[in-house]
């Protein structure tokens, strides 16, 4: 069993579950050369450096955009939602968009593509 999917059977339903979605959504969104990884102590997708990263806690999970402006530069769209610089945290029976999931990723796949 790799990191991750030690990671993951470690989170309790319904959690685990939520995580899963999430992370189904991220690997979809995200380019063919991405690879996951644990990052951070949590479970995170890599692309030409850190995409993105996602985690459970007791009350809620969480998605990790690795860049805290782009949290600000979707305000509008994360209303509803608890956000911090670098964090972007939902209920378990709440979860992300899938159509906010892909243009986050997406967003920070051009971003790293942009670096050198």
């Amino acid at each position: 069993m790799d990191a991750v999917e030690e990671y993951l059977a470690k989170v309790p339903e319904p959690a685990r579950g939520a995580l899963m979605k999430l992370r189904a959504m991220i690997r979809a969104a995200a380019p063919a050369e991405a690879t996951e990884g644990i990052s951070y102590g949590m479970p995170a997708f890599q692309y030409k450096g850190p995409l993105v990263g996602y985690a459970a806690s007791a009350k809620h999970c969480a998605l990790y955009p690795m860049n805290g402006s782009l949290v600000t530069a979707l305000a509008e769209e994360l209303k509803g939602y608890s956000t911090s610089k670098g964090t972007i945290r939902f209920a378990i029976d709440k979860p992300l968009p899938a159509a906010l999931v892909k243009k986050i990723v997406k967003t920070r796949a051009k971003e790293n593509d942009s670096r050198k």
